[in-house]
Protein backbone atom coordinates (compact mmCIF):
# COMPACT_ATOMS: atom_id res chain seq x y z
CA UNK A 1 0.00 0.00 0.00
CA UNK A 2 3.26 2.41 0.30
CA UNK A 3 4.20 1.94 -2.49
CA UNK A 4 0.36 3.15 -3.89
CA UNK A 5 0.31 5.80 -2.17
CA UNK A 6 4.31 6.64 -3.64
CA UNK A 7 3.08 6.12 -6.89
CA UNK A 8 -0.18 8.13 -6.44
CA UNK A 9 1.40 11.31 -4.55
CA UNK A 10 4.06 11.32 -7.72
CA UNK A 11 1.88 11.21 -10.36
CA UNK A 12 -0.10 14.04 -8.54
CA UNK A 13 3.45 15.73 -7.95
CA UNK A 14 4.20 15.63 -12.10
CA UNK A 15 0.38 17.23 -12.80
CA UNK A 16 1.67 19.82 -11.23
CA UNK A 17 5.02 20.22 -12.81
CA UNK A 18 2.64 19.54 -16.15
CA UNK A 19 0.69 22.69 -15.25
CA UNK A 20 4.23 24.67 -14.40
CA UNK A 21 5.23 24.32 -18.18
CA UNK A 22 4.98 28.29 -18.98
CA UNK A 23 3.87 27.86 -22.35
CA UNK A 24 3.02 31.31 -23.23
CA UNK A 25 5.70 33.23 -21.78
CA UNK A 26 8.48 30.40 -23.40
CA UNK A 27 6.91 31.09 -26.60
CA UNK A 28 6.54 35.20 -25.86
CA UNK A 29 10.61 35.29 -25.24
CA UNK A 30 11.87 32.52 -27.52
CA UNK A 31 10.05 33.85 -31.05
CA UNK A 32 8.85 37.21 -30.53
CA UNK A 33 11.04 38.36 -27.88
CA UNK A 34 8.75 39.83 -24.93
CA UNK A 35 7.33 38.36 -21.40
CA UNK A 36 3.55 38.50 -22.46
CA UNK A 37 3.40 39.22 -19.09
CA UNK A 38 4.33 42.32 -19.30
CA UNK A 39 1.89 43.21 -22.47
CA UNK A 40 -2.12 43.53 -23.15
CA UNK A 41 -3.73 42.13 -19.79
CA UNK A 42 -0.39 40.70 -18.47
CA UNK A 43 -1.75 37.33 -18.27
CA UNK A 44 0.28 34.53 -19.79
CA UNK A 45 -2.65 32.52 -21.28
CA UNK A 46 -4.35 32.10 -25.05
CA UNK A 47 -6.70 35.38 -24.85
CA UNK A 48 -3.65 37.45 -23.57
CA UNK A 49 -1.42 35.95 -26.87
CA UNK A 50 -4.32 36.39 -29.25
CA UNK A 51 -4.73 40.03 -28.20
CA UNK A 52 -1.21 41.34 -28.32
CA UNK A 53 0.62 38.43 -30.73
CA UNK A 54 -2.36 37.00 -32.31
CA UNK A 55 -3.47 33.93 -33.68
CA UNK A 56 -0.32 32.37 -34.93
CA UNK A 57 1.35 32.82 -31.24
CA UNK A 58 -2.28 31.37 -29.63
CA UNK A 59 -2.99 28.53 -31.24
CA UNK A 60 0.29 26.47 -30.05
CA UNK A 61 -0.14 28.15 -26.90
CA UNK A 62 -3.43 26.52 -26.49
CA UNK A 63 -2.52 23.34 -27.86
CA UNK A 64 0.16 23.13 -25.28
CA UNK A 65 -2.11 23.99 -22.29
CA UNK A 66 -4.81 21.73 -23.31
CA UNK A 67 -2.63 18.57 -23.83
CA UNK A 68 -0.58 19.15 -20.29
CA UNK A 69 -4.24 18.85 -18.21
CA UNK A 70 -4.76 16.50 -20.74
CA UNK A 71 -1.60 14.46 -20.14
CA UNK A 72 -1.94 14.88 -15.80
CA UNK A 73 -5.16 13.51 -15.81
CA UNK A 74 -4.24 10.66 -18.40
CA UNK A 75 -1.72 8.99 -16.88
CA UNK A 76 -3.53 8.45 -13.70
CA UNK A 77 -5.07 6.03 -15.37
CA UNK A 78 -1.82 3.71 -14.86
CA UNK A 79 -3.26 3.68 -11.24
CA UNK A 80 -5.89 0.98 -12.59
CA UNK A 81 -3.90 -1.62 -12.87
CA UNK A 82 -2.79 -1.13 -9.09
CA UNK A 83 -5.70 -3.71 -7.30
CA UNK A 84 -5.44 -1.05 -4.25
CA UNK A 85 -7.06 1.77 -6.17
CA UNK A 86 -10.68 0.83 -6.69
CA UNK A 87 -12.78 2.86 -8.85
CA UNK A 88 -13.56 5.36 -6.87
CA UNK A 89 -10.34 6.15 -5.74
CA UNK A 90 -9.27 6.74 -8.95
CA UNK A 91 -11.63 9.07 -10.22
CA UNK A 92 -10.96 10.92 -7.03
CA UNK A 93 -7.02 11.03 -7.98
CA UNK A 94 -8.09 12.47 -11.29
CA UNK A 95 -9.21 15.55 -9.48
CA UNK A 96 -6.42 15.94 -7.65
CA UNK A 97 -4.42 15.63 -10.62
CA UNK A 98 -6.86 18.34 -12.53
CA UNK A 99 -6.39 20.68 -9.21
CA UNK A 100 -2.38 20.06 -9.43
CA UNK A 101 -2.14 20.98 -13.15
CA UNK A 102 -4.81 23.88 -13.00
CA UNK A 103 -2.43 25.26 -9.67
CA UNK A 104 0.56 24.40 -11.58
CA UNK A 105 -0.31 27.02 -14.69
CA UNK A 106 -1.71 29.62 -12.37
CA UNK A 107 1.37 29.67 -9.88
CA UNK A 108 4.08 28.03 -12.45
CA UNK A 109 7.33 27.00 -10.70
CA UNK A 110 9.17 27.79 -14.01
CA UNK A 111 7.47 31.13 -14.33
CA UNK A 112 8.05 33.25 -11.04
CA UNK A 113 5.14 31.30 -9.95
CA UNK A 114 3.28 34.21 -12.01
CA UNK A 115 1.01 32.34 -14.99
CA UNK A 116 -2.22 32.38 -16.49
CA UNK A 117 -5.89 31.91 -15.49
CA UNK A 118 -5.30 28.28 -16.57
CA UNK A 119 -8.77 27.48 -18.48
CA UNK A 120 -7.40 25.88 -21.25
CA UNK A 121 -5.45 23.68 -18.84
CA UNK A 122 -8.79 23.11 -17.33
CA UNK A 123 -10.28 21.93 -19.76
CA UNK A 124 -7.54 19.31 -21.05
CA UNK A 125 -7.52 17.94 -17.97
CA UNK A 126 -11.46 17.51 -17.81
CA UNK A 127 -11.52 16.00 -21.62
CA UNK A 128 -9.64 13.34 -19.63
CA UNK A 129 -11.81 12.77 -17.68
CA UNK A 130 -15.78 13.68 -18.73
CA UNK A 131 -15.42 14.66 -22.27
CA UNK A 132 -19.43 15.07 -22.92
CA UNK A 133 -19.41 17.74 -20.14
CA UNK A 134 -16.59 19.99 -21.78
CA UNK A 135 -18.40 19.49 -25.46
CA UNK A 136 -21.35 20.85 -23.26
CA UNK A 137 -19.12 24.14 -21.94
CA UNK A 138 -17.82 24.66 -25.30
CA UNK A 139 -21.30 24.82 -26.27
CA UNK A 140 -21.92 28.01 -23.78
CA UNK A 141 -18.40 29.08 -24.21
CA UNK A 142 -19.17 29.15 -28.06
CA UNK A 143 -22.35 31.14 -27.99
CA UNK A 144 -21.56 33.36 -25.59
CA UNK A 145 -18.78 34.80 -27.09
CA UNK A 146 -20.43 34.50 -30.70
CA UNK A 147 -22.88 37.27 -28.84
CA UNK A 148 -20.73 39.19 -26.65
CA UNK A 149 -16.78 38.94 -28.41
CA UNK A 150 -16.18 38.78 -24.68
CA UNK A 151 -13.57 36.10 -24.00
CA UNK A 152 -13.49 36.66 -20.34
CA UNK A 153 -17.62 36.69 -19.99
CA UNK A 154 -18.02 33.72 -22.18
CA UNK A 155 -15.23 31.20 -19.74
CA UNK A 156 -16.66 32.91 -16.45
CA UNK A 157 -20.19 31.80 -18.05
CA UNK A 158 -18.63 28.31 -19.03
CA UNK A 159 -17.74 27.87 -16.22
CA UNK A 160 -20.51 28.89 -13.78
CA UNK A 161 -22.21 25.78 -16.02
CA UNK A 162 -19.30 23.45 -15.50
CA UNK A 163 -20.80 21.96 -11.61
CA UNK A 164 -24.43 22.18 -13.55
CA UNK A 165 -23.72 19.78 -15.99
CA UNK A 166 -21.33 17.77 -13.72
CA UNK A 167 -24.38 17.48 -11.40
CA UNK A 168 -26.82 16.58 -14.48
CA UNK A 169 -24.54 13.89 -16.51
CA UNK A 170 -21.67 12.83 -13.64
CA UNK A 171 -24.10 11.44 -10.96
CA UNK A 172 -26.11 9.13 -13.43
CA UNK A 173 -22.19 7.67 -15.28
CA UNK A 174 -20.81 7.16 -11.60
CA UNK A 175 -23.90 5.54 -9.80
CA UNK A 176 -23.96 3.42 -12.58
CA UNK A 177 -19.94 2.46 -12.50
CA UNK A 178 -20.55 2.04 -8.66
CA UNK A 179 -18.21 5.30 -8.12
CA UNK A 180 -18.48 8.69 -6.01
CA UNK A 181 -19.53 11.65 -7.64
CA UNK A 182 -19.66 13.41 -4.54
CA UNK A 183 -16.00 14.63 -5.26
CA UNK A 184 -16.47 15.82 -8.72
CA UNK A 185 -19.37 18.05 -7.57
CA UNK A 186 -17.46 19.62 -5.39
CA UNK A 187 -14.42 20.24 -7.10
CA UNK A 188 -16.66 21.76 -10.10
CA UNK A 189 -17.87 24.32 -7.88
CA UNK A 190 -14.59 25.37 -6.53
CA UNK A 191 -13.58 25.29 -10.31
CA UNK A 192 -16.25 27.78 -11.07
CA UNK A 193 -15.40 30.11 -8.09
CA UNK A 194 -11.94 29.70 -9.24
CA UNK A 195 -12.25 31.12 -12.52
CA UNK A 196 -14.34 34.30 -11.51
CA UNK A 197 -11.79 35.18 -8.81
CA UNK A 198 -8.85 34.57 -11.59
CA UNK A 199 -10.98 36.90 -13.60
CA UNK A 200 -11.89 39.24 -11.29
CA UNK A 201 -10.01 42.04 -12.83
CA UNK A 202 -11.79 41.26 -16.42
CA UNK A 203 -14.94 41.55 -14.26
CA UNK A 204 -14.29 45.15 -13.82
CA UNK A 205 -12.93 46.06 -16.91
CA UNK A 206 -16.10 44.81 -17.97
CA UNK A 207 -18.38 46.50 -15.17
CA UNK A 208 -16.26 49.76 -16.64
CA UNK A 209 -16.67 49.09 -20.59
CA UNK A 210 -12.73 48.94 -20.94
CA UNK A 211 -13.01 45.15 -21.60
CA UNK A 212 -11.07 44.10 -25.19
CA UNK A 213 -13.28 42.17 -27.60
CA UNK A 214 -11.71 39.64 -30.06
CA UNK A 215 -13.41 39.21 -33.59
CA UNK A 216 -13.00 35.69 -35.42
CA UNK A 217 -13.76 37.58 -37.95
CA UNK A 218 -13.36 41.30 -38.03
CA UNK A 219 -16.38 43.76 -39.20
CA UNK A 220 -15.59 46.03 -41.78
CA UNK A 221 -17.10 49.01 -39.48
CA UNK A 222 -16.09 47.78 -36.24
CA UNK A 223 -14.18 50.20 -34.05
CA UNK A 224 -11.01 49.06 -31.76
CA UNK A 225 -11.42 48.65 -28.27
CA UNK A 226 -9.06 49.21 -25.33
Amino acid sequence: MIITYYCAVTLIIIAYLLGSIPSAVWIGQRYYGIDIREHGSKNAGTTNMLRVLGRRAALPVFAIDFIKGFVAVTIISLLKYDSNITAAMLINLKIAATAAVVLGHIFPLFANFKGGKGVATLVGAVTGIHPTIILLCFGVWFLIFMLSHYVSLASMTAGCCFPIFVSIFSGSTYRRSGDISVTFIVFSVVVALLLLWTHRKNIARLRAGTESKIYLWKPRNAKKTN
